[in-house]
């Protein structure tokens, strides 16, 4: 069978603009500016600026009366599924494969994490993989021997188990948002762990806001496929 993909869309709507109906799938949306309503097979959940709804439902969207700009991230086993609609714009941003194993269960869990100016993150790891989205600011990212510079807009994908040091710029803060794939196990904690221990007790410039820690269903016999 195919294998999970992690994939992270950007999509955009017109004031008053109601989308096609997206497939039953876990899935979490970020709105990043403007709002708008989600709606279900017997609910509708009204989405206002940096809030997050998460689930697995069938939904469609309808923008506010500023239209809006979201993040959709979808875990799934299945090809790519653009937001289609009159007055609708949608890209797939970036994608990974989390690496399922078979035996655990898993959480989506959703934050924003803050910087203020000159932000570190020391060198580190997470219990999970994610893929991350710059909102504000500049950051730089050195892992996998490689560094490279995000702006506003840009994503990236983190595997969980290499190493990631991040830096952000001095003349102003950074944000960004981002959806992990963790054991079930730490739900409600950390997932962070420092890989130099001068850095675990010094203090940490970044901040974290949690939208969303939630388990997921995952199918046995897709997991036990990878």
């Amino acid at each position: 069978m195919s294998k999970y993909v992690l994939r992270l869309y950007t999509d955009q709507l017109q004031p008053g603009a109601v989308s096609a109906a997206l497939a039953e799938t876990e899935r979490v949306i970020y709105i990043a500016y403007g709002d708008a309503v989600c709606r279900g097979h017997g609910f509708a959940s009204s989405l206002a600026p940096n809030s997050v709804w998460q689930g697995r439902l069938g939904i469609t969207l309808t923008g506010g009366s500023k239209g809006v700009r979201l993040l959709r991230w979808e875990l799934s086993t299945s090809e790519p599924r653009l937001l289609t609609g009159a007055g609708v714009t949608s890209v797939l941003t970036l994608a990974g494969e989390p690496g399922i194993e078979a035996g655990i269960n898993y959480l989506m869990r959703c934050d924003r994490v803050d910087f203020p100016p000159g932000g570190v993150a020391f060198t580190h790891t997470h219990q999970g993989s994610g893929i991350r989205c710059l909102q504000a600011g500049r950051i730089c990212i050195e892992t996998q021997s490689q560094k490279f510079w995000v702006e506003p807009g840009n994503a990236w994908f983190e595997t969980g188990h290499d190493p990631v040091f991040a830096q952000t710029r001095s003349d102003g803060p950074s944000h960004f948002v981002r959806v992990m794939i963790l054991p079930q196990a730490i739900r409600g904690k950390s997932s962070i762990r420092y890989l130099k221990p001068e850095d675990v007790d010094k203090p940490k410039t970044q901040t974290y806001q949690v939208f969303t820690d939630e388990p997921i269903q995952l199918y046995p016999t897709e997991a036990q496929s990878h």
